[in-house]
């Protein structure tokens, strides 16, 4: 969560693999296989500039309707619904 919060907040432009390693703490294989992950759902991207690789937020309307998804089902099978979440 934290890389896709990371390449969020740095916005369209998004960052080169070296500065999403070091804004997020993650780097080498681990921050690799976040990527492939993120990359799989369709939540980032990667473009190639040279001899760098930019990573970028892909598509904020997949984030939100991820988000939306998630929140729709938070609590569904639980006795006890937290305070605050409409369950529909």
């Amino acid at each position: 969560m934290i890389v896709l919060r990371t390449l969020v907040r740095a916005g369209p432009p998004g960052l080169t693999i070296g500065a999403l390693g070091a804004r997020s703490g993650i780097t080498g294989s681990t921050l690799t296989h976040h990527m492939k992950i993120l990359s799989a759902a369709g939540l980032v991207s990667q473009v190639r500039d040279g001899r760098q690789i930019i990573c970028i937020a892909a598509d904020y309307s997949e984030m939100e309707a991820l988000a939306a998804y998630l929140l729709s089902e938070c609590c569904a099978d639980s006795d006890e619904p937290t305070k605050g979440h409409d369950h529909g």
